[in-house]
């Protein structure tokens, strides 16, 4: 019988296609990178070779003031994420619950959603002072936009027979959301704090280079006033490198299937 689908996975023995192209284009970013190393084109150092960037990688990897600024700036995304996160999921069931105040408050966030919040940082500053708090502010602000929409988008798309299994048990507005809004919309939520935790990573580490003392984006500025461009890029793939571990986590998290909703309306309860 003559196949009808498209082939989505590798053959038994062989190499996945996708797995394939990624090296593909790793090893072709990397010769291209050597080549312009190599030829001169640019100023002296601007692009050093992979061999000086490997070298200060591995100089980076046993630096103990690198872990020592990357545990700051952790605790900073860390915290903004939460504070930013908790905003924009109350904002968001509100928003998604309530059809008047969706109509009339949700735009506002669209429209501001796009700014960039960068702009706001001398105004944090004199909230908040020059230490940390002014960077959890802004990576805070930053990451609230997404997880609220995202949340209100949710809020819509929850089936109405898990509401009405919710107020026949006569749950109250917290046990509603705890058992049976942020279980019912766990992807559309967890997208949403994946984007805000990497937008709130970019509001962090750009305070810190503006004003800081302390922070993965003070070493970057560091890295670039002293004209060290191998430590620089090794700075800028170890943050890539962790930035995409962390995004790979939350989106594995996300992947994984809540109960269906004609398993909650079979058994009459709440997931």
């Amino acid at each position: 019988m003559a196949a009808t689908g498209l082939v989505t996975g590798p053959r038994r023995g062989g190499v996945d296609p996708v797995l394939a192209l990624r090296l593909v284009l790793i090893v072709v970013v990397l010769a291209l990178w050597q080549g312009m190393a190599m030829s001169g084109l640019l100023y002296r150092d601007v692009v050093p070779g992979l061999g000086a960037i490997a070298a200060a990688l591995v100089q980076l990897a046993g630096s103990r003031d690198f872990y020592g600024n990357l545990g700051v700036t952790a605790a900073e995304a860390g915290l903004a994420l939460a504070v930013g996160g908790l905003a924009g999921l109350t904002v968001g069931i509100l928003l998604g619950g309530s059809r008047l105040l969706g109509r009339a408050f949700e735009r506002y966030l669209y429209w501001l959603g796009p700014t960039p919040k960068i702009i706001f940082f001398p105004v944090m500053i004199m909230w908040f002072g020059v230490g940390p708090g002014s960077k959890v502010a802004m990576g805070a602000l930053s990451c609230f936009f997404p997880v609220a929409l995202s949340t209100a988008a949710g809020m819509r798309g929850i089936a109405p027979v898990l509401i009405r299994v919710g107020r026949s048990f006569r749950a109250g507005p917290l046990q509603m959301v705890t058992k049976v809004y942020l279980p019912a919309m766990r992807e559309p939520v967890l997208n949403g704090l994946r984007l805000g935790l990497g937008i709130a990573i970019i509001g962090v580490l750009l305070a810190e280079t503006k004003l800081s003392n302390r922070g993965l984006g003070f070493l970057v500025m560091q890295d670039y006033q002293r004209f060290d461009m191998p430590a620089l890029y090794a700075l800028l793939i170890s943050i890539f490198a962790m930035v995409i571990a962390v995004n790979a986590l939350v989106t594995r998290l996300a992947a994984k299937r809540p109960p269906t909703r004609a398993a909650a309306a079979r058994t009459g309860r709440i997931p």
